[in-house]
C-alpha cells in the first residue's frame, strides 16, 4: 500500500483530501504544519507528499526546499494562489505539480495516481538500465542519480537530474522548452514553460564553470536548448 503524507492546515480539507485517497487503497497520514511535516519524513518513508502552499510559520516553498534537499518522490504542491508566478517558483524549487484550489478531490486522487505510476515507471527504468554518461569532464549516475563535475560531486535536486540527463543523453539535440516540460514533468506545459528555463539556470549555476559562457548545456535562441559534444 502506499503511503501518502498529507501537509495542510486546514483540517476540513486535509480530511476530504484523506477520505478519498483512503478510498483509493492509499495509507494516509496528516500534519497541520510545515515542521511536523518535516520532522515526520525524517522519521517514516512515504511514497508521495500533498504540501499546501499557505503555511503558518513556514511556507510551502521554504518546505519544498527543504524536502527536496533529502527526498526524491513526487512532491504535489496546493495552493488557492493561481498565479503563474507561484506556480514556476514552486515547480522550480522541486515540485512535481501545482494543484491550485478549489479543485475536485477525484482530480487530486487521478494527478496523486498518475505521479506514483510515472515515478515507478522511471525508478524501475533507472535501475534495470543504469548508464554512465561522461562527456568532457562531466559524468553523471542514472542509477544513483549523481553527477561529477572534474571529479568533484555536484548535488542537482530530482528534475535538475532529469533535465540534464536528458540533454546529456541525447548531445547535439535541439530540445525546445515545451518537449523538455513534457518530457520530464509528463504532463503539457499550459503555459509554465517558463520553470524550464529556471531550472536551466539553476543546472548551469552548478556545473558550468562559467554560467555566462556555458561549456555543457547550450541555448538555441527561439529553439530551447541542446548539449554540447
Amino acid at each position: 500500500m502506499k503511503k501518502i503524507l498529507i501537509i495542510e492546515d486546514d483540517i476540513s480539507i486535509a480530511e476530504l483530501e484523506k477520505d478519498y485517497l483512503e478510498i483509493n487503497g492509499f495509507d494516509v497520514k496528516l500534519e497541520n504544519s510545515g515542521m511536523k511535516g518535516i520532522e515526520r519524513t525524517r522519521k517514516e518513508k512515504f511514497d508521495l507528499i500533498i504540501l499546501d502552499l499557505m503555511l503558518p510559520g513556514i511556507d510551502g516553498f521554504q518546505i519544498c526546499k527543504e524536502l527536496r534537499d533529502g527526498l526524491d518522490i513526487p512532491i504535489l504542491m496546493v495552493s488557492a494562489k493561481g498565479e503563474g508566478i507561484d506556480k514556476i517558483r514552486g515547480l522550480g524549487l522541486g515540485a512535481d505539480d501545482y494543484i491550485t484550489k478549489p479543485f475536485s478531490p477525484n482530480e487530486l486522487v487521478a494527478r496523486v495516481k498518475a505521479h506514483l505510476n510515472r515515478y515507478e515507471r522511471l525508478t524501475s527504468k533507472d535501475k534495470n538500465q543504469s548508464e554512465i554518461i561522461e562527456n568532457n569532464g562531466l559524468s553523471l549516475d542514472s542509477y544513483s542519480k549523481r553527477v561529477y563535475v572534474n571529479d568533484k560531486e555536484v548535488t542537482l535536486t530530482s528534475k535538475e537530474f532529469d533535465i540534464l540527463h536528458l540533454l546529456a543523453k541525447n548531445p547535439n539535440r535541439a530540445f525546445s522548452k515545451d518537449e523538455i516540460f513534457e518530457r520530464i514533468w509528463g504532463f503539457n506545459s499550459l503555459g509554465e514553460i517558463s520553470t524550464v528555463t529556471v531550472h536551466i539556470r539553476k543546472i548551469r549555476e552548478k556545473i558550468e564553470p562559467d554560467p555566462t559562457n556555458p561549456k555543457y548545456i547550450e541555448t538555441l535562441w527561439g529553439i530551447g536548448y541542446r548539449f554540447k559534444l
